[in-house]
């Protein structure tokens, strides 16, 4: 079998090729053997003369690596554990292509390649293409941990890596204390090594410890950013300020405006490889860019605590309702659940409503029960979608995805199920794209000491009950850096990095003006019924803007995705066979 690859990932921190011998080895990022020293392209030809393809079960760091073997016959490509650097793989019966984005894949031109129904609904429900399917059909993304490994006689892709969760450990909290800030000092240590780092600062708990750490163990102040916005109920910079007064960092701040949006969201939306509709990724983008104008050559992102350590909302939210659980199924189903049916039928009574609402949420299985607020499916399928892409998709795919990575055969726990399914869609599928690629429009490579090896393996180790304390969310996390982090941060309820969009879209002339085109030029891809942009249009988002906004987004980003990569010569082709 044949193969062919191609690399366009931004700004990458370290990249090394070579041939040696019978071994070609080309990679992107910092791979390491353990947690030593990165190898570059000679010493990883010199390991795999000695390992073969076994090597890659040995990796750590973040990476996207390939390599041939000719004396052995094979050719290995892989993406690291958690998936930082992604892979793009198109696999015929003659060859396989593998590049960091799908427009790189031979033959270049990718523009006239039919796209997937399936992902474009999937988009739709989760405002990101899931991996392992692309917008594009024929074309996979290797999920986190995965290789593929190909011969002759044909290839083959495997998980050489998932989360496994050990809930036995019973360490007393010294000694885990003691372990966690020794992971995580050496992570931030290794990440910022050798160049002129900031940090992103948004006042939460995870920025916060990395720039207290920067400053700590890089034995001068950290340079730190933050994003504000003039809305109310979205801005944090009052806390980003205390965390950097706090531990004597050089802050920056900038406030996004509507203006800002109009300029940057075109190219943002071209930037990605697949349409991505995570509105963050705007404030991320003008974060790196303030960073870039300050003198940064590497921006170093928190990411991932929340979802190694328990810290999202929707964890403490879950486990209220699981306790649904703990009465007899007899009965749930032949006494409550029947009476909140009839009671449901009337008018709400503020209290008994509330118990009505808990039970309808508790009585659907996990994971199904996350997606029960989900925008798309709370509209309606039949409401948005056009019969001709209805007539062509599975619309239980996201959650069968879901499933997958949620029932790991390591976790007995809610709050660990919770954190592996995380793995996946909140970290590979959606933070780490943003991150990436805003800081790569913005010009700078991004590092991640959270997702450390050190790091990751002392949270899978960790007592479930020290993740989710009762309802008490990242309560080991926070006991263990009381001492270090301000008190505020530690209380502080955790808020999400939201942009505004949905008020600015209605308020704001030339953004309304941008929405309304794009959302107008969308109509003619069949894809989205006409009555439904005209509603959200007219009526959903000047009612609820923050509500409706979302969708807006979501719409505007995949329409000039489409505008921007896949040719005007497909607009106007009906979707009856490919879209």
């Amino acid at each position: 079998m044949q193969g062919c690859c191609s690399a366009a990932i931004g700004p990458a921190r370290h990249f090394s090729a070579g041939t040696f011998g019978s071994v070609a080895v080309a990679f992107i990022g910092q791979p390491t053997l353990g947690f030593g020293t990165p190898l570059d392209a000679a010493a990883m030809a010199t390991r795999l003369r000695a390992s073969g393809s076994r090597l890659i079960d040995e990796l750590r760091g973040a990476f996207a690596i390939a390599w041939l073997d000719l004396e052995r016959g094979e050719g290995v490509i892989a993406t690291d554990r958690m998936g930082i650097y992604p892979l793009f793989v198109r696999e015929t019966q003659r060859d396989i292509a593998f590049a960091s984005a799908p427009a790189m894949l031979p033959p270049n031109d990718m523009a006239k390649a039919a796209l997937s129904p399936q992902a474009i609904f999937d988009y739709l429900y989760g405002h990101v293409v899931p991996a392992p399917r692309t917008i594009f059909e024929g074309v996979q993304r290797l999920l986190p941990g995965e290789c593929f490994t190909f011969t002759d006689r044909g290839a083959t892709r495997r998980r050489y890596w998932q989360p496994r969760f050990d809930e036995s450990h019973d360490l007393g909290f010294d000694a885990l204390r003691a372990g966690f800030l020794g992971a995580l000092r050496a992570s931030v240590a290794d990440a910022i090594q050798g160049a002129q780092c900031g940090a992103f600062l948004s006042g939460g708990t995870d920025s916060s410890t990395i720039a207290g750490l920067m400053t700590q163990v890089g034995g001068t102040p950290a340079k730190t950013f933050s994003i504000g916005f003039a809305a109310a109920g979205f801005d944090e910079m009052d806390y980003a300020r205390l965390a950097s007064k706090h531990f004597g960092t050089k802050h920056h701040e900038y406030y996004v405006t509507p203006k800002d949006i109009v300029e940057a969201v075109p190219k943002l939306a071209s930037s990605h490889a697949q349409p991505f509709g995570n509105s963050s990724a705007l404030p991320t983008y003008f974060c790196a860019r303030l960073a870039r104008e300050n003198g940064v050559d590497l921006l170093v992102g928190g990411d991932g605590g929340d979802e190694l350590f328990g810290g999202n909302v929707r964890y403490a939210k879950q486990r209220t309702l699981s306790l649904y659980e703990e009465i007899p199924a007899a009965a749930r189903k032949a006494l409550i659940e029947p009476i909140c049916r009839v009671l449901g039928r009337g008018p709400r009574i503020p209290l008994l409503g509330k118990g009505v609402s808990y039970v309808e949420q508790a009585s659907v299985p996990m994971p199904e029960r996350l997606e029960t607020y989900n925008l798309l499916h709370r509209i309606g399928y039949r409401e948005v979608l056009t019969e001709a892409v209805l007539a062509q998709i599975d619309v239980a795919e996201p959650a069968r995805l879901n499933r997958e990575a949620y029932f790991n055969p390591s976790a007995a726990s809610l709050i660990n199920r919770m954190l592996a399914l995380d793995f996946k869609t909140t970290l590979a599928d959606n933070d780490l794209p943003k991150v990436m690629q805003s800081c790569a429009l913005a010009g700078l490579p991004v590092v991640f000491p959270m997702l450390d090896g050190r790091v990751v393996d002392f949270s899978l180790a960790l007592p479930p009950a020290m993740k989710l304390k009762g309802t008490r969310l990242r309560y080991f996390f926070k006991e263990a850096l009381r001492d270090f982090l301000p008190d505020a941060i530690i209380r502080k309820q955790k808020h999400g990095f939201g942009l505004p969009f949905g008020d600015w879209a209605v308020s704001d002339p030339a953004l309304k003006a941008l929405t309304f085109d794009t959302l107008n030029s969308f109509k003619r891809r069949q894809l989205v019924r006409v009555d439904f942009i005209d509603r959200l249009k007219d009526q959903l988002l000047p009612q609820h803007p923050n509500y409706y906004g979302t969708m807006a987004w979501v719409l505007m980003m995949l329409e000039m995705w489409l505008a921007q990569h896949h040719d005007q010569a497909a607009v106007n082709t009906p979707v009856p066979a490919h879209v």
